[in-house]
């Protein structure tokens, strides 16, 4: 623990879904300050208290509603499935002004999750820069994270790739990465988050192909990586 993450609020939007759950144990047992966002304020504050009991109360967990999360945090984490993504992002828009938001969502439109299929503007990451405004600072990561890695006290032997509207923006988002105990690389722009979540259902499908849960990606033969 740092005096960094004592200091720093992060609010997880979606909060009491896997992923997003999963991030917010993490980030918590590393000493940050975490509010869990979501629709229902109740069911915030029941996976708030879940949490909470994992970590035996020595963790500073809330759960709110998405608005309140958003406006109490310095970093704002996107964790709804991608129906929810635009009406969550629109209900927070003044919020996450002048903060960065960091988008995990992946265009995923159910029954055929194993199928690449990209949104108009590009990615789910892409989206949320058309509707918060080209002034938002926004990174996108944790798209090719299974819930069962995050969940785990076991290493994980899977990287995160980072995108973003700024290598500022890229720099936080991987200090954020490492905070959650995995290794991140800084993947380019933001245009670049089209490969990250259109991997995931590529990984979906390898998942079933091969009986698995939590396949992942790994990148080799780079050297002298800086975060």
């Amino acid at each position: 623990m740092n005096d960094r993450a004592i200091l720093m609020t992060i609010a997880v939007l979606g909060g009491t879904g896997k992923e997003g759950k999963g991030l917010a144990w993490r980030w918590a047992k590393a000493g940050y300050r975490v509010l869990i966002g979501s629709r229902s304020e109740d069911r915030a504050k029941a996976a708030a208290l879940e949490l909470l009991e994992l970590l035996n109360g020595k963790a500073f967990v809330e759960g709110t509603n998405n608005l309140r999360a958003a406006q109490a945090a310095d970093v704002v984490v996107l964790t709804v499935p991608y129906a929810a993504h635009r009406e969550t992002l629109e209900s927070v828009r003044e919020a996450v002004q002048g903060k960065l938001l960091v988008d995990v969502t992946v265009p995923l439109v159910p029954p055929k999750v194993t199928k690449v299929q990209m949104p108009p503007a590009g990615s789910a990451a892409q989206e949320a820069r058309e509707i918060l405004g080209e002034e938002a600072q926004i990174a996108a990561a944790f798209q090719n994270i299974s819930y069962e890695h995050l969940m785990s006290d076991e290493p994980i032997g899977c990287d995160v790739l980072v995108t973003g509207t700024s290598k500022e923006a890229r720099a936080e988002a991987l200090k954020l990465v490492e905070a959650a105990g995995l290794t991140g690389w800084d993947a380019g722009p933001l245009e670049n988050s089209v490969v990250a979540e259109g991997m995931t259902s590529v990984l979906i499908h390898i998942n079933k192909q091969y009986g698995s849960t939590h396949a992942g990606i790994r990148i080799t033969g780079a050297n002298n990586r800086q975060s």
